[in-house]
């Protein structure tokens, strides 16, 4: 207690100081809302590297032949594809949290296919000591919290500490602009980080009435780093990435 304070006081300094500082961690809150996508690639990344909290927005309807459950290698013979097996028959309007796994034998050859054609790559056996385990601990039913178990190792080995959340977390309102913008009032934003790819649907008014600002993320401008079999690539797995940098993949990308 404050000398010549009174309890009373000391509360009411101690609550207002709680305020304050609440506010204060609140004031310049970034935040970042996108689907959750399979083993992403590294501009995917570095969207969760520039924000103070990053939601997965598996409240979305799943889209087949997307990012949501496949991503590219690059192979001896070109790009390949890594795509994990999910129930889509007769669900036409499932959501990506409700899209169910469809098969156990897809880990192992997915590890087969990545051993093979990185096995060359200088950082494979640093990366492998902890992909390899992840592959074979897939217990996974439901898409949404394995992409998110990937997303998060992947975030811990380039150190990125991010808050990742679930958009199921907070209270969800009708309307495309609208879900977004509450999803960040509910979290504290301040600023809402969006891809460039949302400029054709988001209508910035939105925004501006509950006082958020709305940035555009920038992919342009990535520099090529040393890459196994042929031209370079830019949008393939950040594994690729690692596999090739190990820990110097953070010269290769922009917020990391």
């Amino acid at each position: 207690m404050l000398e010549g304070s009174t309890g009373s006081n000391s509360n009411s300094f101690s609550a207002n100081s709680r305020v304050f500082w609440a506010k204060s961690r609140s004031a310049m809150k970034k935040i970042a809302i996108l689907q959750s996508n399979y083993i992403p690639w590294k501009g995917y990344f570095d969207l969760i590297a520039a924000v103070d909290e990053f939601i997965l927005f598996d409240d979305m309807q799943y889209t087949r032949r997307d990012w949501r459950n496949r991503n590219q290698i690059k192979a001896p013979q070109g790009l390949q594809w890594l795509t994990i097996p999910v129930q889509v028959k007769g669900k036409y309007h499932q959501k990506i949290r409700e899209t169910k796994i469809d098969g156990t034998d897809w880990p192992e050859a997915h590890w087969r296919n990545l051993a093979q054609c990185y096995r060359r790559a200088p950082h494979f056996k640093e990366i492998s000591e902890w992909l390899e385990p992840l592959y074979a601990e897939c217990t996974e039913n439901h898409l949404s919290p394995l992409n998110r178990r990937f997303i998060e190792t992947i975030c811990d080995f380039l150190e990125i500490r991010t808050v990742i959340s679930n958009s199921w977390d907070y209270t969800l309102v009708d309307g495309k602009t609208e879900r977004l913008a509450g999803l960040c009032a509910g979290a504290d934003g301040t600023e809402y980080i969006s891809g460039p790819s949302a400029k054709d649907y988001i209508d910035e008014k939105i925004f501006q009435e509950q006082n958020i600002k709305l940035t555009w993320f920038d992919y342009t401008g990535y520099l090529e780093y040393p890459q196994l079999w042929g031209e370079f690539a830019h949008n393939v797995t950040i594994l690729d990435l690692l596999f090739n940098c190990g820990k110097d993949a953070s010269k290769y990308m922009r917020y990391v």
